[in-house]
């Protein structure tokens, strides 16, 4: 069962004062098991959206005891601001990120909901999956009115809190806390200060559209429907809330965009959707920003996106498709981005199970060359088979490129797409190899003194083992896979590269055969024989057949050159 974790992303109504959001992010790393991903100011909206991460009752207290610090420490009697806002916590959602279903997570927002609302004498509401009225549990109607207008508001009884006695807290206002999907905040930039302008490129994109009037669009009469309600024509985008407004930081207007389903609407769409409206207007979108954290899948597509427009190969690195992105979106207009730093999985990602692909080479090589018995023949097959893959994805993304190949554009872009995952898994391998050896000898190392802990002891050796075979038999699949691409590439791609591809060959070879003999190894200490003769067997079986076809692509590459 994987761990249960949840995302908490609280917008605080401070924005300038430095010293108050530390106090404010200091309440929510004092709880042990949370952790701090970003923190991201902005001084025109006096807003300041956080974001953490952990275990949901882990969660659920840092959250609290920053609702608990912001309403001390912020007044909102003092409050202004771009953004709309209802108190010193505006909002409180929790997103699952895993092993945790939506239900779940709504009810861990209804059960710190109702702590706030109690112990902290804030009205607390509930919004989109923790709200089962869903007359309510839109975001935006709740907050309709804002901090001023909630005096009034809350005494209506349609408006009672989920939580609290219905009277505003004057000093710490109202909060709304829920649980919700992924949420995009996305801002993009226009080369003008109208907002009235900024209001109509975001009228024309978000979802709700803007309401039909009869003749003139801005002054003339609401259109009615047969119930009296507002007719409304839709914008272009779906699962996009969007509004425009002047960031006097920076001189421009923006249109501030959430992005409630980024798989429905993702980024490089917004953009592009924002670029078209702007230029039937007279403006130009000059680039854009991201409040708080992306999704990798995010960015990656829209790397993808843009390379596809530009009828480029789709194969190349995570870091190229990202800063693709990058530029495409113009993410680095306003302040330097930083995808170690913006990235969720990147922010969520352990160090130490990438040790050794984080090295530079020299490093790696001086590591292996030392006493430390670990990276050994198992970390570095996996790398040359790495390798291997590289100079296959390399041969198919210049033969994608290639002038008068174009008809054959997708051909190899697909070819150079399969080698990209193929590499990053072996990559991946390098790291495994190596932790599937220590975690032999931490085996090794637990204590035997009596007969429970021999038994634990053994069990763990014996299962520490077969992980150690496990690790290099996958290496051997992955990089035999690898041949297949090769042979293409050999047979039909850029000749000139042919040697590369052959290179590449030698690396697949030397791969499955130095994780061949790891398996071996490994297999010889088991306990368990029935399980380490089927898995030599595999082994050996899988050695034979990828030299064979090993050789007979070295042969053709030895008889174009010769």
């Amino acid at each position: 069962m994987s761990v249960q974790l949840i995302e908490c992303v609280p917008n605080f109504s401070e924005g300038n004062d430095m010293a108050i959001i530390k106090q404010i992010t200091n309440a929510i790393e004092a709880v042990e098991g949370v952790m701090l991903l970003d923190v991201d100011p902005g001084k025109a909206t006096n807003r300041t959206v956080v974001t953490f991460v952990g275990s949901p009752e882990v969660v659920i207290e840092a959250a609290f005891q920053a609702i608990k610090k912001a309403s001390e420490v912020i007044d909102m009697r003092k409050h202004k601001g771009e953004h709309p806002r209802m108190g010193a916590t505006d909002v409180c959602p929790l997103i699952p990120v895993s092993g945790i279903s939506m239900e779940e997570t709504a009810a861990f927002a209804v059960k710190l909901a109702k702590r706030v609302g109690e112990e902290l004498s804030i009205p607390a509401y509930l919004y989109e999956y923790a709200q089962p009225n869903k007359e309510r549990n839109n975001l935006s109607i709740i907050r309709g009115g804002e901090y001023e207008g909630f005096f009034d508001k809350i005494k209506l009884p349609e408006w009672k809190p989920d939580f609290g006695s219905a009277i505003m807290n004057e000093k710490a206002g109202a909060t709304v806390i829920g649980a919700r999907d992924f949420l995009i905040a996305y801002n993009i930039n226009l080369n003008t200060k109208s907002v009235r302008l900024a209001n109509s490129v975001a009228f024309d994109v978000r979802e709700a559209g803007r309401v039909k009037r009869e003749g003139n669009p801005i002054t003339g009469k609401v259109v009615k429907d047969a119930e009296g309600n507002d007719v409304r024509i839709p914008g272009t985008l779906k699962a996009c809330k969007a509004i425009g407004w002047f960031i006097e930081e920076y001189g421009i207007a923006q249109i501030s965009m959430n992005l409630t389903n980024y798989k429905i609407t993702p980024v490089h769409k917004a953009f592009d959707e924002v670029c078209k409206s702007a230029e039937s207007r007279g403006m130009r979108v000059t680039g854009s920003e991201l409040v708080g954290l992306i999704p990798l899948e995010a960015m990656l597509e829209a790397g993808r996106y843009y390379l596809a427009k530009q009828n480029r190969s789709l194969g190349v690195s995570e870091d190229e498709l990202i800063e693709i992105a990058i530029k495409s979106l113009g993410l680095n207009e306003l302040s330097a981005f930083d995808p170690q730093q913006k990235i969720i999985e990147y922010k969520l990602r352990n160090a130490a199970n990438e040790k050794l692909i984080r090295m530079s080479l020299i490093a790696f090589a001086n590591e292996t060359a030392s006493e430390s018995p670990a990276p050994g023949g198992g970390s570095i097959s996996a790398y040359v088979g790495s390798l291997g893959s590289a100079l296959g994805t390399m041969v198919a993304n210049l033969s994608a490129g290639k002038r008068g190949w174009e008809e054959q554009y997708t051909f190899f872009s697909d070819w150079a797409v399969k080698g990209q995952a193929i590499k990053d898994k072996l990559l991946k391998a390098v790291d495994e190899d190596t932790a599937a050896f220590n975690r032999i000898m931490t085996a090794f190392g637990l204590p035997k003194g009596n007969d429970s802990e021999k038994a634990a002891r053994t069990t763990a050796i014996e299962e520490a083992t077969k992980f150690a075979c496990e690790v290099p038999y996958a290496v051997m699949e992955t990089s035999y896979a690898t041949l297949e691409m090769l042979g293409v590439m050999i047979e039909k791609g850029n000749q000139n590269s042919i040697t590369d591809a052959g290179v590449g060959v030698l690396c697949v070879k030397t791969a499955v055969r130095g994780a061949y003999f790891n398996v071996l190894i490994n297999a010889k200490g088991l306990k368990d024989k029935t399980y380490a003769e089927a898995i030599v067997v595999k082994a050996k079986a899988l050695l034979a057949k990828n030299h064979s076809e090993a050789d007979a692509l070295l042969a053709k590459v030895e008889a174009a050159i010769a």
